[in-house]
């Protein structure tokens, strides 16, 4: 009997039928997450309900040492949820109760299966609203964020999920349930939380978050500004941020992207753009005044040919909806396409975004340009057409290209979007050996079975206890039969 057949009759033993899915075509509904390049059927899915059917199935999979992997909503784009073929996925989207809002202490408890958007529809009442705010934000949960530490448009003034979160309740992979940190801004012993947010799964699965909750501000005004060239919205930008305006959001799209956009939802960016700004001021109303005329006075400075400002609600959810859209949207001008994340100095935008044209060009592929233009984040749309021989090979060519105009650039392969699976060979070209033996060994610390979502991030899977620099032939502990390397 196979160690995934024991960890399933325990499971559904404890669980019952309802909660575990076996059957080859339901499995085959979780077989990827938004990256759906990846594909691997799991062995087993457990339908979490609460903390208890986490613990249930996690403490199985430690006693036979089956790999696990917690997946959300499905909406992450660098396989970071990919299952294992023999291993568990422990779906918690059913987790979705707000437990507890203390917005007189600016935080709320929720569990992670609880949808970024919902939050802040629980608190606007209130005067309240949770900043963090990915692209998905109306389907991805705040587990998902807390893995992938996102951040969003409103990131560049608001900071990442890691800058709102101030305590878990983690499942350790041995399946003891532990509390890192809690409601206090700073609480006293090492800092355990900021290394699990962002650890993309490998090092537990959280069950209950507590977040801060931020203050509606009292004025918003919202700018979309039309250049001629990707070079003037640039221009502009670096002149805003120089000139020490901090927006909440400032946001870019290329020509390509404005197209796509324009077929999806009928956004009405000014005609002839070959790029648009989207900059957006919040704060006290006297602030927002002063800044207001610094960002328009920097983008006419650029060569804005039309800066509009949006009047009401309605026309500022408009103005977001084609930057929102963004990503669905280029479903619009090309059959497939591939979602890349990476980040340079804003300093180097006008470089990387030209080197990104020429490669766009030498391989004959499109590349529609989407990023938060504020941090150097961008979102390159890798375009191609899967039924054409060699157009996706084509395309993941051009995709790593970009993350290597990135690293060349002074930047990172990676802004929100995660390393997962499908950026982990890049890791060795930002990191030493060394680097990375110390990341395995905080990992080796949390997870020593090498069980919570193994491979990912890490370019070279191997288990705890194998010492660093042992490249070739077979590990010890495999040598005495003792474990695969996952």
């Amino acid at each position: 009997m196979s160690a995934l057949t024991r960890v399933t009759a325990e499971i559904r033993s404890e669980l019952g039928d309802e909660r575990v899915i076996t059957d080859r075509q339901r499995l085959r509904t979780y077989e990827c997450d938004g990256l759906a390049q990846y594909k691997v059927v799991p062995g087993l899915v457990v339908l979490a309900h609460d903390v208890d059917d986490v613990v249930t199935a996690v403490r199985a999979c430690a006693r036979h040492r089956v790999p696990f992997v917690a997946r959300g909503s499905g909406t992450g784009l660098s396989g970071g949820a990919l299952p294992h073929a023999d291993g568990v996925l422990i779906v918690m989207s059913q987790m979705r109760a707000i437990r507890q809002l203390d917005t007189a202490n600016h935080r709320a408890v929720v569990e992670p299966g609880v949808i970024n958007l919902q939050l802040t529809g629980a608190t606007s009442e209130d005067g309240y609203y949770f900043a963090p705010d990915p692209s998905s934000q109306t389907v991805c949960s705040i587990g998902g964020n807390v893995a992938e530490n996102s951040g969003g448009a409103h990131c560049l003034k608001y900071g990442f999920t890691t800058n709102h979160v101030t305590g878990v309740d983690l499942v350790t992979p041995g399946g003891e349930l532990v509390e890192l940190g809690g409601k206090a801004p700073d609480p006293p012993g090492y800092d355990l939380l900021g290394a699990l947010v962002g650890s993309e799964g490998t090092l537990g699965i959280v069950t209950s978050v507590t977040v801060r909750l931020t203050r509606l501000p009292q004025e918003v005004r919202t700018i979309l500004a039309g250049f001629r060239t990707v070079d003037e919205a640039g221009a502009a930008t670096s002149a805003i941020i120089s000139a020490g305006v901090v927006p909440a959001a400032i946001e870019m799209m290329d020509a390509l992207a404005i197209e796509a956009a324009e077929e999806a939802v009928h956004c009405g960016y000014p005609d002839g753009a070959g790029a648009v700004l989207v900059v957006e001021l919040d704060g006290h109303a006297a602030d927002v005044a002063d800044e207001f005329d610094a960002v328009v006075r920097h983008c006419e400075a650029a060569g804005a040919f039309e800066v509009r400002v949006a009047a009401d609600d309605a026309e500022r959810a408009l103005i977001w909806k084609g930057r929102k859209s963004a990503f669905a949207a280029v479903g619009r001008i090309s059959p497939d396409y591939i979602v890349q994340d990476g980040v340079i100095p804003r300093t180097a935008l006008s470089q990387v975004l030209q080197q990104i044209a020429e490669l766009s060009e030498q391989r004959g592929v499109r590349v529609a340009n989407v990023f938060h233009a504020g941090d150097g984040n961008l979102h390159p749309l890798v375009l191609f057409d899967d039924a054409e021989e060699g157009a996706a090979e084509r395309a993941e060519d051009v995709a790593g290209g970009i993350l290597e105009l990135c690293i060349a650039g002074g930047g990172s392969i990676t802004g929100e979007h995660g390393v997962g699976s499908d950026k982990a060979k890049y890791m060795p070209a930002m990191f030493s050996q060394d680097d990375l033996d110390t990341m395995q060994a905080v990992r080796c610390a949390f997870d020593p079975d090498s069980v919570s979502n193994p491979g990912k991030v890490f370019p070279t899977p191997r288990l705890c206890g194998e010492r660093p620099g042992r490249r070739q032939g077979a590990h010890p502990l495999q040598e005495a039969g003792v474990a695969e390397v996952f």
